[in-house]
């Protein structure tokens, strides 16, 4: 079917009317990168400040701990993961980056992990690669739904079995990168094993004046452990939101593109087809008259010879 100046017009609106949604979209996913970049970087000075607070009681707890500990008998292993992805499209390698990076993870663990997915889309990549998600969970659409989404994750990621315990969570997220739109992540959560508390432990205190302990060391311990469990999840997902959203608005600044260069097309076609159908309508008037003006001059040449005749 050939084009018309009708069917180019009904293309050139169609064309204008989605450029104008990809115009909202970028401005919604800029303004929602702030939010979730200022999150991040508040959270960074809290993460600071449990640390050190971890590392206080680690320090005291192992100046009192006697040497040598009696070793308990370990639970079985249970991994687990969180996949931190998105529930909207429109956002490139997005959901395929981090699912890769889980891959490579999770498939080298024996006898597998359990994993919950953060998103309806990285769920349904999860199933695709053979990582059939235990459960999914709904991204926040703002920062204040993070802090419910890591206390259904807290719950859900804890198991009701007393013969197994979560050993070990690992995170997969997606993190802005300089240079580029995100960058994968893994980061393990758990276990809380000698090398944890001894990397906790070691962090220097800010000031020559060491703290101290008061109370309970183990509940203030517990207490520090439940914040650190806390704010990695609500970091891991303030940075998965942000970068999710640069990745939405690098692929809007792509598609805004590709449709001004389409626009221009189509508009240069819309002038031509109108440009053409102006010609042929001119030339049909330029035919018409000719063909008239004939007619007349015949029927002039043939009363002048009627004339002549008499």
């Amino acid at each position: 079917m050939s084009d018309t100046p009708a069917s180019m017009r009904r293309r050139l609106q169609s064309a204008t009317e989605l450029r104008s949604v990809v115009r909202t979209m970028k401005s919604l996913a800029a303004s929602s990168i702030g939010q979730y970049v200022r999150s991040v970087r508040a959270l960074g000075d809290y993460y600071q400040t449990v640390e050190l607070g971890l590392g206080a009681c680690l320090r005291a707890k192992e100046a009192d701990a006697p040497r040598d500990r009696p070793v308990g008998r370990a639970k079985p292993v249970a991994p687990a993961a969180i996949v931190f992805g998105s529930d909207q499209g429109l956002v490139g390698q997005f959901n395929d980056v981090v699912v890769g990076e889980a891959v490579k993870t999770l498939r080298a663990i024996p006898g597998g992990a359990r994993v919950w997915a953060v998103g309806e889309r990285v769920r349904a990549r999860l199933a695709e690669v053979g990582l059939t998600p235990t459960g999914v969970f709904d991204v926040p659409a703002s920062v204040e739904a993070i802090a419910p989404l890591v206390g259904k994750i807290l719950v859900e990621t804890a198991t009701p079995d007393d013969r197994v315990e979560v050993t070990q969570l690992y995170l997969f997220y997606n993190r802005s990168a300089s240079g580029a739109a995100f960058a994968p992540v893994r980061e393990r959560l758990l276990p809380l094993d000698d090398e944890w508390r001894r990397t906790r432990a070691a962090v220097a205190w800010p000031t020559k004046t060491m703290p101290e302990v008061l109370g309970e060391d183990t509940a203030t311990l517990r207490a520090l452990v439940r914040e650190y469990l806390f704010v990695s999840l609500f970091r891991a997902s303030a940075q998965s939101l942000a970068s999710e959203n640069a990745s939405r608005l690098a692929a809007m600044d792509r598609a805004e593109k590709n449709i001004d260069d389409s626009l221009e097309t189509l508009k240069a076609t819309f002038q031509r087809l109108r440009q053409a159908g102006i010609d042929e309508e001119l030339f049909d008037v330029v035919s018409g008259f000719e063909a008239l003006s004939k007619k007349h001059k015949a029927s002039e040449r043939a009363a002048e010879t009627a004339d002549d005749g008499n």
